[in-house]
């Protein structure tokens, strides 16, 4: 085991004796991390992002225990999402009055082919999935592939682009049943963490497949970009 940094080391002696608590105690917790640093150690300049982590109980190597989906949270998640759309005729008029940082169609998904990356969201008109499709390779293991589940495949994309503008979050189950999520930055007041928070979990558990039996959620992790993880009461 590697040699624990200051930071680290402060942060585990802060938390000793912290085990699952509720929801509200993990979040003034993390939010108190930074208070009372020693003078050897310097303060976070960045505001960093605040990530749920969710085991699920669920075997997502099944098609119907894949899960995912997409919410805004009440607060949003305190970052102006950057926005891609492929789209053609009046579609692609749509998403530019929406928002969109990049629209297109075969241009851009070459221009992607070639490595550019600079964006968080990719949404897509159903008659565009030919052009979209080839681009899995790329776009799929980062997250970015559009899903007709997620709502990143769709004829609205104008409404598409304002929702993910305002800070609407994808997420999608890992080979480990985890779900990973961002809900907010540490400026954020506390119970505008507790409130996005709780309407992350309670849109986990309405996706719960018919399928499962026994607990469907496992643990529930709370963290921040350089920060433990707390763990929240289930």
């Amino acid at each position: 085991m590697g040699k624990q940094s200051k930071r680290t080391k402060f942060y585990n002696e802060k938390l000793a004796g912290l085990d699952s608590v509720s929801l509200e105690e993990a979040v003034e917790a993390l939010k108190s991390l930074e208070s009372g640093l020693p003078a050897k150690i310097k303060p976070i300049q960045m505001d960093q992002t605040v990530e749920l982590a969710v085991r699920l109980g669920v075997d997502p190597r099944q098609a119907d225990q894949l899960v995912r989906g997409s919410i805004i949270l009440p607060h949003g998640i305190g970052k102006t999402q950057r926005v891609v759309v492929f789209a053609q005729g009046s579609n692609l008029e749509a998403a530019e009055s929406a928002g969109a940082d990049a629209v297109g169609g075969k241009d851009l998904a070459d221009k992607i082919k070639d490595g550019w990356l600079e964006f968080d969201v990719a949404i897509a008109t159903p008659d565009m999935m030919g052009v979209v499709g080839p681009l899995g390779r790329v776009l799929g293991p980062r997250g970015l592939m559009p899903s007709p589940r997620a709502g990143t495949v769709t004829q609205d994309v104008g409404n598409a682009v304002q929702e993910y503008k305002a800070g609407k979050v994808e997420f999608r189950v890992d080979a480990g049943g985890n779900v990973h999520c961002r809900v907010g930055k540490i400026s954020f007041e506390g119970n505008q963490l507790v409130e996005n928070i709780q309407a992350m979990l309670k849109y986990i558990e309405s996706l719960r497949p018919s399928s499962v039996k026994g607990a469907y959620v496992r643990t529930i992790t709370v963290s921040a970009t350089m920060s433990p993880g707390i763990g929240i009461a289930v």
